[in-house]
């Protein structure tokens, strides 16, 4: 079998890329050898100018290399130049490189969040605590006057039951009652859950 000649005579006559990236969808290796030469500086500089660093642009225009070696054989005449179907391989691969960084940092950055304890804001607690008092007075305005006497006495003073019926001149029973149901329409009314 004769063996293809792919650099001509004349070693400043630029090599024939079409004529070279055939013979690579054929597995001729010594073909891949002559186009990669011809080829590796523009892959490069195609993928430096997105990417911008240069170890990362070294890898991607190698992925690049390796990625014409396989793909060789879908590459067609008819829709362009094989240089320029391989620059477009390169800076389609250069493209996803950062667009696949950016991913990766925006994924850091959401997890540091997560992970990020917010600090104690005392002027939030102060609003929240102000809030719900306000809730609380609100709803005790909607107490009947015995019910807010009585849970006014048992829970802001700390008076027994005993203590709070003494207080109001009322029977131990009554004043569990209002007690009860003054507790209730206080939670019905700031919409706590039993």
């Amino acid at each position: 079998m004769k063996e293809a000649v792919y650099i001509g005579t004349n070693p400043s006559s630029p090599p024939d890329l079409q004529e070279l990236l055939g013979g690579v969808a054929l597995g001729d290796q010594k073909a891949f050898a002559a186009l990669y030469d011809a080829v590796a500086s523009p892959v490069f500089g195609v993928v430096r100018s997105v990417l911008r660093d240069q170890a990362q642009s070294e890898e991607v225009a190698q992925e690049v290399l390796v990625e014409v070696w396989r793909s060789a054989p879908r590459y067609r005449p008819d829709r362009g130049t094989a240089i320029n179907w391989i620059l477009t391989l390169a800076h389609r691969r250069a493209i996803d490189r950062v667009r696949s960084v950016e991913a990766a940092a925006a994924r850091e950055h959401r997890a540091a969040l997560l992970d990020r304890v917010p600090e104690y804001d005392h002027v939030t607690e102060q609003v929240e605590a102000r809030l719900e008092r306000e809730q609380v007075r609100r709803c005790l305005r909607t107490l009947t006057e015995l019910q807010r006497q009585s849970v006014t006495l048992a829970y802001y003073r700390g008076l027994t039951y005993r203590e709070v019926a003494e207080a109001l001149a009322l029977p131990l029973g009554t004043v569990k009652t209002r007690l009860r149901d003054g507790l209730i329409r206080l939670r019905d009314c700031l919409g706590v859950s039993a």
